[in-house]
């Protein structure tokens, strides 16, 4: 058996070597290194997978999200609401612009923001709502949407996790996670579902006027060459990036699927332990079907039940599994953003999940005896 990864990318680069050598080589004879042709070609090839009207690349998701806020024009001392349970770089850029993060409990099963805390935390101050899609599935749109309407709340999408998911409305209708919002943002950090070789981001919006703000602010605040209308940033795509990400977006649907079917593979093998939670889909679905998209699996997260999750890390790092537990401390405890307004009693849920959940090794790589072997070992020494 080969040795396994966490994530494959080294797996992943081998099936798309020359494909990607020549586009990097194509950049370095051209050197057209910033804002070249790669990106406009990427930026509009995204927005065609996604059905979104604008995609303003830039550096990476972090600022993906702060230029998104910028763009919008909230004001120090507005209040933000997004979920607990989640990277810390979602209510990071909050506090750097000097808003007020307010954080909430999130929902049991998807992990995603809990839209009844949501309502609960709204006051006079509040600005925005920034649902987080965790672990590659939509936070529940119908509620945050319909909530941020009848308060006149901006929504901004991370979607740092769940590119190329869909969302399914009450009535039907589908859309791509990050353009359901008045914004969103993405990574292309490495070993997200479309990754390049460095750093990398996006902006979606389907706001002509915010799209000509968004892309002012990440060059600078210029449109045109030394002439600053806006306060901005330097934040930028680089060509190489592009032209790596180029090359996967052709093959993401491939890879979400080929996600889903080792995701199958798990939770078939965990199906009969009582002791362990596999993930529990959105969209009215029962199990990990093959007819929607409603998740694709950035991160494989179980909770293991029995108080056996720490032991479990170390009886996998003995056998040489790797995984991950995300996340070990809720935002509302990390020392940068303690707050008096937060009482352990509005975090059962997520108190409860940072105990519990762990990440198993989640990949385009992932073959039927890497899981066997991951599976056995686990149930072997979770009872149930």
């Amino acid at each position: 058996m080969k040795k396994i990864q966490m994530v494959d990318l080294k797996g992943q680069y081998e099936v798309i070597k020359d494909e990607v050598n020549a586009s990097i080589s194509n950049v370095l004879e051209t050197s057209a290194f910033i804002n070249g042709p790669e990106v406009h070609a990427f930026q509009k090839e995204l927005e065609d997978y996604l059905g979104v009207k604008h995609v303003i690349p830039c550096a990476n998701g972090t600022d993906a999200l702060q230029i998104a806020m910028m763009g919008l024009g909230l004001k120090p001392g507005d209040e933000v609401i997004t979920a607990d349970f989640t990277f810390a770089a979602t209510v990071e850029v909050i506090a750097l612009l000097q808003l007020t993060p307010v954080l909430v409990d999130v929902e049991p099963d998807s992990f995603n923001i809990d839209p009844v805390a949501l309502e609960k935390a709204i006051t006079p101050k509040t600005k925005a709502i920034v649902p987080v899609h965790l672990f590659g599935q939509c936070a529940n749109m119908d509620a945050v949407l319909e909530i941020a309407k009848r308060h006149n709340l901006y929504v901004i999408e991370d979607n740092a996790q769940a590119i190329g998911a869909d969302y399914t409305f009450k009535n039907g209708k589908k859309q791509k996670a990050g353009t359901m919002g008045h914004v969103a943002a993405t990574s292309f950090f490495p070993s997200k579902n479309l990754g390049c070789y460095g750093d990398g981001g996006a902006i979606f919006t389907n706001d002509d006027e915010l799209a000509h703000t968004l892309r002012g602010i990440v060059n600078h605040g210029m449109y045109e060459r030394y002439h600053h209308d806006v306060v901005g940033v330097n934040s930028r795509l680089d060509s190489i990036q592009a032209a790596v990400l180029r090359s996967k977006l052709s093959r993401l649907d491939g890879y979400n699927a080929s996600r889903r079917e080792a995701a199958r593979k798990y939770s078939k093998a965990f199906a009969g332990n009582k002791n362990i939670i596999v993930p529990q889909m959105a969209n009215a679905c029962t199990e990990i079907c093959e007819t929607c998209d409603c998740h694709v699996f950035h991160q494989y997260t179980l909770r293991i039940l029995n108080g056996q999750r720490d032991e479990l890390v170390k009886h996998l790092a003995e056998k040489q599994i790797p995984c991950g537990v995300y996340y070990p401390i809720p935002l509302h405890r990390q020392k940068a953003y303690l707050d008096e307004r937060y009482q352990e009693k509005d975090f059962p849920v997520t108190n409860q999940l940072v105990r519990e959940v762990i990440s198993l090794p989640m990949h385009t790589e992932l073959d039927d005896e890497q899981i066997n072997f991951i599976t056995e070992t686990i149930n072997q020494f979770i009872g149930g």
